[in-house]
């Protein structure tokens, strides 16, 4: 019912009296003063005038899906949010609820206080600089292929930020990069039996409008932010929209068994590996290579030292420039 008086109040340029929005929605006038409170402990800036009634005068800068709804086009990814202020993690809520909930759903918060990337890192996820979320996904795909939704994501955001005009580049096979320097991390986790996925999790996390103290002097070299970069605030709920429209984009091809021939195709042309030297890392082995290219399942293709050429499956592998992040 927040929601719906929400709608209401933003859909209109002038006061709407309580009589009115009692009369729409069958309730007393102590009830809806009471989700016009609520709307305010939100963070909205509601005026109120006697005889005039209810007008919002400011939005606040939060994702919920009645601030995210203006900028979405799709038919199901995104239209279930489960927001939070804060919480631990967006991708452990989200395998707690994945069994019950539709495919599309998306969990965020606007704090992380234990969010994790890509084998087992620790993520810093700041309270409303950033855009930590994940999104529960249950296609009816052989679990081998599982490993190209990271691509999806990634072409995903790469997309939205073209929207935005923010030129950025992908690296292989869930970061995406602004001028050389991380701003998003992708982490999928599936659950599955057999030959049955019961779902999959995608967690996204992106540094949004992260000042320049909000990185840690350890990652200055390696980690920045949208807002840094551009040297201008970001609208994080269109960012936010826009990723997840390019996602339903190119998810609806995987997810019925098309080629994903235009996600490889972003990924290749946007890569901020292909034709650079790179170092190979799984476990305790290292392995240095030149990046050829990302083959239509998705692999990156590296020639190594020995000559030999090999299609490296993301997995449990690391990769790095030969001297640095890139």
């Amino acid at each position: 019912m927040k929601q719906r008086i929400l709608k209401m109040l933003k859909n209109s340029e002038d006061f709407i009296s309580g009589e009115e929005i009692s009369k729409e929605f069958h309730m007393t006038r102590a009830a809806i003063w009471k989700y016009i409170n609520s709307l305010r402990e939100d963070g909205y800036n509601i005026e109120s005038v006697p005889s005039k009634g209810y007008k919002i005068t400011s939005l606040p800068d939060i994702l919920t899906l009645g601030e995210v709804e203006p900028y979405l086009s799709t038919n199901f990814i995104g239209r279930n949010i489960q927001y939070f202020d804060t919480i631990d993690s967006t991708n452990k809520r989200a395998k707690e609820i994945a069994f019950d909930e539709n495919e599309g759903t998306v969990i965020i918060s606007e704090e992380q206080t234990d969010g994790k990337g890509r084998l087992g890192r620790h993520w810093i996820s700041p309270k409303g600089k950033g855009i930590w979320m994940s999104m529960i996904l249950k296609p009816k795909v052989d679990p081998m292929k599982v490993s190209k939704i990271t691509l999806l994501g990634a072409a995903a955001v790469y997309k939205a930020l073209e929207d935005m005009n923010i030129k950025s580049q992908i690296k292989w096979p869930n970061d995406i990069l602004i001028d050389g320097k991380k701003i998003c991390g992708i982490l999928t986790e599936m659950n599955c039996e057999l030959n049955m996925i019961n779902y999959v999790i995608m967690g996204i996390g992106i540094n949004v409008n992260f000042d320049e103290e909000d990185i840690p002097m350890d990652l200055k070299d390696k980690a920045t932010s949208i807002k840094v970069s551009q040297n201008k605030e970001i609208n994080r709920k269109e960012l936010l929209g826009n990723i997840l429209n390019q996602f339903e984009n190119l998810y609806i091809d995987f997810r019925d068994e098309k080629s994903i021939s235009k996600t490889i195709e972003i990924c290749r042309e946007n890569s901020a590996l292909i034709g650079k030297e790179v170092r190979i890392i799984k476990r305790e082995e290292t392995r240095v290579g030149k990046a050829l290219d990302i083959n239509e399942e998705g692999e990156l293709v590296v020639e190594f030292e020995d000559g030999v050429i090999e299609n490296v499956y993301s997995g449990e592998i690391s990769v790095r420039g030969l001297n640095g992040y890139v």
